[in-house]
């Protein structure tokens, strides 16, 4: 799926542990440098471990992102330094699905001499990932965002870059992740990786043409809606929808009756009451955070869902309204 070697690969329990993991080996391989990049739209695992450690003194740079959810190299090469010991970007959001060029930033990286960890647990199986084409180091994925069972993940680990134990026990995984492995989730993890490369051919063409129809019905039709997200740039089975005037916990009640399955961000969050981190830090002068709809597709979804949910869409708002 990603053009690893077996050996570059550690089995984790999910994609928190493998950024944790990513971003903890950087760190004890540089200890004098206390410096750290990220953007202000990554996932929760990664900006709530840079904020923890902030509190232990470490300096860390989170690049702004424009409206329409990018970033700038410009920006990143400016925050590197000769302290840096490491540059964490996802490839893509996991709210909006805005993608990163992540080959230019590990290019980058590259020459600065700083190391590059990726968080590609939503494009994985949705766009092509081949760790052979780009110089990253470290890259994150889990099982349960290509259909594989809950509670298994992966960490990527380019050789020869440094990676140290973080659960001290047995010698499984190499001496790095004490603890039995799950077998079973790692053969449905594997197998699901196998399934998704298969098909990854035919996912854009089958999902784009799903995920413009619901945009179109619902942009198009109904007032005051405007998109999240580059129009281009992002991953095709991914659509956030700022409805305002109306507030995405209203909204939500009335579509989950409807039978529409959405979000109001990321579904890590889903028990939070606090607004969208990274809707706030593409558009801070709006209340679009507090009043956005996730809507995130599959192949398995139909044009005739699209169109039910369109049509579901529209009798929610309007009791709204």
């Amino acid at each position: 799926l990603i053009g690893a070697h077996p050996r570059e690969v550690l089995f984790t329990s999910c994609a928190t542990e493998s950024n944790n993991a990513a971003i903890h080996a950087a760190l004890r391989a540089n200890p004098g440098k206390r410096h750290i990049v990220t953007s202000a739209v990554e996932h929760s695992s990664v900006l709530n471990y840079c904020l923890a450690l902030e509190k232990e003194g470490y300096r860390v740079i989170y690049l702004p992102v424009d409206r329409d959810g990018l970033l700038t190299l410009a920006d990143l090469d400016n925050a590197i330094t000769n302290e840096t010991a490491l540059v964490s970007l996802m490839w893509a959001n996991n709210e909006t699905g805005v993608l990163f060029p992540v080959k230019e930033i590990a290019e980058l990286c590259r020459s600065r001499g700083v190391l590059f960890h990726c968080d590609a647990v939503q494009a994985a199986g949705k766009i092509p990932l081949d760790v052979q084409r780009m110089p990253l180091d470290y890259l994150s994925l889990t099982g349960h965002k290509l259909h594989a069972p809950k509670g298994i993940g992966a960490l990527y680990v380019r050789r020869k870059t440094p990676i140290s134990p973080y659960l001290y026990g047995g010698h499984q995984e190499r001496g790095l992740r004490g603890g039995t492995e799950s077998v079973p989730l790692i053969v449905g993890m594997g197998k699901a990786a196998q399934l998704a490369r298969k098909h990854l051919p035919e996912y854009e063409k089958k999902v784009r043409p799903l995920r413009d129809k619901l945009e179109e019905g619902i942009l198009n039709a109904i007032p005051n809606t405007e998109l999240n997200g580059h129009t281009t740039q992002r991953l095709a089975n991914t659509s956030n929808i700022t409805f305002h005037g109306i507030e995405s916990e209203a909204l939500l009640i009335l579509l989950d009756k409807e039978g529409i399955c959405a979000s109001s961000g990321s579904a890590c969050l889903a028990d939070s009451d606090e607004p969208s981190h990274v809707i706030k830090a593409m558009k801070p002068d709006s209340t679009a955070s507090r009043q956005m709809i996730r809507f995130s597709l599959d192949v398995s979804n139909s044009q005739k869902e699209m169109e039910q949910a369109v049509g579901g869409v529209h009798r929610c708002v309007r009791a709204l309204t």
